[in-house]
């Protein structure tokens, strides 16, 4: 990965981090993928932005300078320099220096600081609140995940087949794909829950204008709200990852797909019945060690 590796929320100034109200920043702004890489880059190291030059932001989002300053154009500054003064006059404080810590230490900070910013979003429930209803209606429901996002795809389908009544997994790519979406839809679905986590396979994208030209509401759960899937997504939730390690780290995307079960379950009159039921057989039939 070119992303740096240390994610930075900063002080929560009037209810909201310096990541959050980046975020609010880039909203309705058309950006191209590199803008959507300075963009994701900036949102990992909100406290520290302010205080970049130019170049430094650039060297940490792998782009060009000029691309720095077209960027900060897009969003209705004069250049880099008007923005950063911006985010300056809106800083809490100057960034924190590092503190001295192993490259183990340093990855477990990176994801407490995405789960202190995924409680940053949370704080409006309504989004959630939105998907709940809308994976509850669907009948059946449809998760994806490719590749890195497989497991969350998984984990999310077993905890909800214990209270939805139809619960459809693709986990797997290939030409099937579209068959399952099409053969879902043609069974009444309404709904799509898609993890989708960097690196983003084409497929996963396609699947997904797939499945809104067939008339499916697509939510996604992804590591950036500028990530390749969200130009086909009616509901993008965002959870950051963790970059500091060989392979990423997902702790967020993961906590969040739990959070979406229990916003589901909200929705689901039935549900806990449903999980009082499957309590009173594993008992009978011993499944579980106590």
């Amino acid at each position: 990965m070119s992303e740096d590796t240390e994610q930075t929320t900063g002080t929560t100034v009037g209810g909201q981090s310096p990541a959050t109200r980046l975020q609010h920043l880039f909203e309705g702004h058309r950006l191209t993928p590199t803008q959507r890489r300075i963009a994701h880059c900036m949102v990992r190291r909100a406290a520290d932005v302010p205080f970049l030059s130019s170049v430094e932001l650039a060297e940490l989002a792998g782009v060009s300078q000029p691309s720095v300053t077209r960027f900060a154009v897009a969003l209705g500054f004069d250049g880099y320099p008007a923005l950063r003064k911006h985010l300056r006059e809106v800083a809490p404080a100057a960034p924190a220096g590092v503190a001295s810590a192993n490259e183990y230490q340093q990855a477990v900070e990176a994801e407490i600081a995405n789960l202190r910013h995924l409680a940053d979003l949370l704080a409006d429930p309504a989004p959630v609140e939105r998907a709940g209803r809308l994976l509850a209606a669907s009948r059946p429901l449809l998760v994806l995940g490719l590749r890195a996002a497989a497991s969350q795809a998984y984990g999310f389908s077993y905890f909800a087949a214990k209270v939805h009544p139809d619960v459809r997994l693709l986990d797997e790519g290939g030409t099937m794909l579209a068959d399952r979406i099409d053969a879902a839809v043609r069974a009444g679905a309404t709904a799509l829950l898609c993890f989708a986590l960097p690196r983003h396979p084409r497929e996963v994208v396609d699947a997904l204008a797939y499945a809104q030209s067939a008339g499916l509401t697509v939510v996604t759960v992804a590591d950036s709200a500028f990530a390749p899937v969200a130009r086909h997504s009616d509901l993008l939730l965002p959870a950051a990852v963790g970059t500091g390690l060989a392979f990423d780290t997902a702790c967020a995307p993961m906590l969040l797909g739990r959070v979406l079960l229990e916003a589901m379950c909200d929705g689901l009159p039935q549900a806990q019945a449903r999980l009082e039921e499957f309590d009173a057989r594993a008992q009978d039939r011993g499944l579980f060690v106590e």
